[in-house]
């Protein structure tokens, strides 16, 4: 049901997408996708945390400590969108979330709880948030331009190029000091 659900969305747009239809593309009854998510809201939400999936790098990027996480954040954020598999969900929540308020405000929330989460929980700084944030900055932005507008040469650049000029910035922000402390 949450791959039927993550297709429907990528196609229809979060605002499009019924609860009905997501149950025809699943090949069940509507009645089965409410007793399992409730709501389209929470059937978004549960496609979101399957597509993005933090709890599966949190721990690669984070156990190795502060030296070299911008190399391993970039390494594993890479890894994750090279599988067409693993991409198409992700980027159908991230265009169901352009198109309507409330899946922007429900990836919002996703991202800012669960995501950058991991990394404010991680960060032992007062400005935490601000790094955090600033992280998701990069990898959005990247997002943006590899997978979504695909504007080379970053479109098809190789893993290695891209760990190269990201991880540096990601490095910084996670473990520099930027003036922040009073953001």
């Amino acid at each position: 049901m949450l791959r039927a659900a993550q297709e429907c969305f990528a196609v229809r747009g979060y605002e499009g997408t019924t609860v009905r239809e997501i149950a025809r593309t699943a090949g069940v009854d509507a009645a089965l996708v409410h007793y399992y998510f409730g709501s389209k809201r929470e059937v978004f939400a549960a496609a979101i945390s399957d597509a993005l999936r933090p709890g599966e790098i949190g721990p690669a990027v984070l156990g190795g400590g502060p030296e070299g996480i911008g190399e391993r954040m970039l390494r594993a954020f890479l890894e994750q969108w090279s599988s067409r598999e693993r991409r198409e969900p992700m980027l159908a929540v991230i265009r169901s979330a352009f198109s309507h308020e409330e899946a922007a405000v429900q990836l919002r929330h996703f991202v800012t709880t669960e995501v950058l989460g991991i990394l404010v929980r991680a960060i032992p700084r007062p400005d935490a948030a601000v790094r955090a944030t600033l992280v998701g900055s990069q990898l959005i932005g990247l997002i943006m331009v590899r997978y979504i507008v695909r504007v080379e040469p970053l479109a098809s650049a190789d893993t290695e190029t891209l760990v190269r000029l990201f991880a540096p910035v990601v490095q910084r922000f996670l473990t520099e000091d930027l003036g922040t402390e009073a953001v």
